[in-house]
Order: C-alpha cells, then structure tokens, then sequence
C-alpha cells in the first residue's frame, strides 16, 4: 500500500468514526440513548492483597544478633541502668514539702491544716451518700437529699432563689420563746406547706400558698408574723399604738375570721400580743373601742374592715403584713374591689421594689432585722389560681415565691371519699347505720333547709344530740 493509499484509508477511517459518532447523538437525541451504568463489585469479591508474603521479605538480616532489640541492663535498684524515674520525682517532692516545713511558722502550719481539713470535708459532701435524708444532719444534705424530701411531702416551688424547707421545728431558726408557744400546742412536726411557707416568710418575700383548706396555713403565716413583731421593743410598740396594727388578715366569711383568730390566739397570747376580730354581727362601736385600745393583728372581713377604715375607728399607717387567706373564695364571692379597694389604704413608702432585689434573702433579711420600717409582705393564699387572683397577685405582690402543696385539681388525700348510690326511700336508713360508725361531731350536708328540720327532729327522737345551722337560726350558733 503506497503512501497516497494509506492516508485515503486513514481519511474514510475518521469519516466512518464521525458517522457513527453522529448516529449515536441522534439516537440519544431522539430515542433515548442507553446509559452506561457503573459497574458495582460485590462484597464477597476478593480484594488484591497489596502485601507481600513474609516469607518473600528478602530485607531480614540473617544475623540474629541484629534480629534481637536492645535490652537494658539492670545494675542494682532502679528502672533503668539504677535510673527510677518515679522515685526521683517522689524525693524530688519530699525536699520540697520538708524545706517549706522548716520555712513555715506554727501558725502557718496550723492554717495549712486547717486548708486540708476543708477540702476533705468538701470531697465528703460531694460524694455520693445513700443514706436517707432523715440520717443526715443539716450540713450533709445534698441538692438530691432536698428534691427527694420535697418529693415525699409533695412540696414544689416556682421563683427565684426558694429556701430549702424545714426538717424540724428546731431547724427553723426562730426564738426561743415561740418555739416553746409551739411545743406546748403539741405541734410535733410541721406540715407541708409550713415546711416551705415558713423559711420564706423569715426572709421577708411575698408568698403565695396553694393547698387545701386544713393543711395548718393559719400558723405558716402567724410565725413569721410574730417572730418579727417580737424582735421589736415593747416600748415601741406601746408608743406606736395609735398607728394601727401591723398586721391584717383577710377571711372571705366570718366564721373563716373567727376560726383564723382563734388559731392566732393560740401563739400570740402567750406572747403578750393582741388580736382584734373586725366582723360583721358585732356593733361598729364595740370594735372601735378595742381598736383604740391597740392591737398588733387585725383579723377581718372585706366589707366591713371597709367600713371601719370609712368611719375612722382604724389606720393602717404602720400595716407591713397583709395575709389573703382563701382569696379565690374572697373573688368568687365578690370582694375583689373590697380587697382593692383596703390594699389601697396601706402606705406606699413600705412597697418593695419590683427588682431583683426582692428576691435577694440577704438584703429582704437584713431589711427586716436592721428597722421597724421593713418593706409590705404580702402572703396570700388559695386552693385554686383563677385569672382573677392572678390579676391580684400581679398588682399587688412583688417576685412572690409560689408554694403548691400536691396536685391541683386532685382530691386531698387525708379525706377518704365514698359514692353510695341508693334509691330515695332507703337514704334514712343508711345515714343511721352511716351515723353509729365514726366518733362525733359529724356534719350532715342537705339540699333545703326543710330537709334540714326533718332530719333533725327524727335524729331527736331517736336520741341523737343534733343541732340545725341554717341562714334563720345562724346567728344563735355562731354566737
């Protein structure tokens, strides 16, 4: 083949390559084209070992001397040829520690001691300790200790900065003479909510309680009250009479007022302190006499602590200790511009600022320590938590601490509850039976006041001592 051959080959060669070339761009174009997929290896597919054999290793030196490492020889004690790194190091620290000995005074010595003791005794109380919070002391208790003791009263709280509950009236750090008040009431342990309320009221912060009625409130309120009207001198408090007393609290009904100072008579009598019931079926002069004569606490209805405050017979010019006790009660029955309208009447030179300040235990404690004129303590507590109390609440207490003593909604579970379901002319004969089991006095709840009547005069006739309270005769049992 000449030379003139070879490159007209050549030439119809490429002519044929780009022919098939553009065959192929057509039918991608127009017929979709077949993609080349990737070939995948499968996993069982043997890989090419890259290593060589160890017996085709021609780099090994035939000479065993070169094939054995160097040993260290051991030449008396040491790690190494009589070298222990670990020993130097320990005399290297004994010099130290011996030279700082001789340098130092005693008293250095003793302060160093007393340095070790401490960090002992912190790594003591970080570890972990499985005893119960009943066997430890009050410094052992850890944060678990705390959340488990609040867990087995069902106490839980919501604010800033909540003291921790107490274990015991002896943990409460209040006086001496209080503590004897309450020892000899036979109050053997506190409740839940005084548990918690109480450590909170020392330090001066508003409160908000929710928990059930008859869960002991009255006394988780009275003894932060009075553990500062006693540290106040007796002079002064003589002296002052006439500015009104330093505390008022609030009761939806009358028999709620009366209940609450009975109880409070119970603490502050002792303690030379008086308390005066502002309520309604007394006359308004009889209370403004005692008004006048002085008091400390001021126990009332809305409507008519109102009508004393209208008529004159009372100030509130010296008030700092407000208590709201059922207030969801007070706004159901509505009281609510009754207690706007009394809080009002308080002065504003004793409010707490509405910082971070009023969650600062150090300064509202010192603040109640220092000077008679401490800042307004509000404690207001509730079984619900309605729009209407929390409308309150904002308006008139500052960075409250809020208390809740068991499940809201629930049931309290010291009341066993029982449905009986019984036709209408076999209720008589299962409320006898129903009467002889517990121990008097019982309530028997009815729908009118003529079932009332009935039920007591067959109660009477079978010889059951029974007594009737309805709106008629109220008055008669109350008083």
């Amino acid at each position: 083949m000449n030379e003139e051959e070879r490159e007209k080959w050549y030439r119809q060669r490429e002519m044929g390559k780009d022919r098939d070339r553009e065959m192929d761009a057509i039918k991608s174009r127009y017929l979709g084209g077949e993609k080349k997929r990737r070939k995948l290896r499968r996993l069982a597919d043997r890989k090419f070992v890259f290593d060589w054999d160890a017996g085709d290793d021609t780099s090994v030196d035939f000479n065993p001397l070169y094939r054995s490492k160097h040993q260290a020889l051991f030449f008396g004690r040491g790690h190494i040829a009589g070298i222990d790194i670990k020993a130097q190091k320990k005399e290297q620290s004994k010099f130290y520690s011996n030279l700082m000995g001789e340098r130092m005074t005693d008293d250095q010595k003793k302060q160093a001691l007393v340095r070790d003791e401490s960090v002992k005794e912190k790594e003591r109380k970080t570890k972990f300790d499985e005893r119960h919070w009943s066997e430890k002391s009050l410094p052992q208790m850890a944060y678990r200790d705390w959340r488990i003791f609040r867990e087995d009263y069902n106490i839980a709280t919501k604010g800033g900065r909540i003291p921790y509950p107490l274990r015991s009236w002896a943990e409460a750090g209040i006086s001496s003479d209080i503590l004897e008040v309450i020892h000899s009431l036979h109050y053997k342990e506190p409740t839940p909510i005084q548990r918690q309320a109480i450590p909170i009221g020392l330090q001066n912060r508003d409160i908000i309680g929710i928990a059930e009625t008859g869960s002991g409130k009255t006394a988780a309120f009275v003894i932060p009250l009075l553990t500062w009207i006693t540290s106040l001198p007796k002079i002064v408090r003589e002296s002052e009479a006439d500015q009104g007393p330093y505390a008022i609290i609030l009761a939806p009904t009358r028999e709620l007022a009366q209940q609450i100072e009975e109880e409070t008579l119970k603490f502050a009598a002792p303690l030379g302190l008086r308390t005066v019931a502002v309520v309604g079926g007394i006359s308004r002069e009889d209370q403004g006499f005692q008004l006048r004569l002085g008091c400390e606490i001021v126990i009332a209805t809305p409507g008519r602590l109102i009508d004393v405050l209208e008529n004159r017979y009372l100030v509130l010019a010296q008030c700092t200790y407000v208590v709201l006790d059922e207030a969801d009660r007070m706004i159901d029955m509505g009281f609510e511009p009754d207690v706007q309208k009394i809080l009002d009447y308080l002065p504003v030179t004793n409010q707490k600022p509405d910082t971070e300040e009023a969650e600062d235990p150090e300064k509202m404690k010192a603040n109640m320590e220092s000077s008679k004129h401490k800042y307004r303590q509000t404690v207001m507590f509730t079984a619900t938590m309605p729009p209407s109390v929390e409308r309150l609440a904002r308006s008139y207490l500052r960075r409250p601490a809020i208390v809740y003593i068991g499940s809201a909604g629930k049931p309290t579970e010291r009341v066993e509850q029982r449905v009986i379901l019984l036709a209408e002319g076999e209720k008589r004969k299962k409320l006898l039976e129903i009467l002889e089991e517990p121990e008097p006095p019982i309530i028997v709840f009815v729908n009118q006041k003529k079932g009332a009547d009935v039920l007591a005069k067959s109660l009477e006739k079978i010889g059951v001592s029974q007594s009737v309270l309805r709106q008629q005769v109220r008055e008669i049992y109350v008083w």
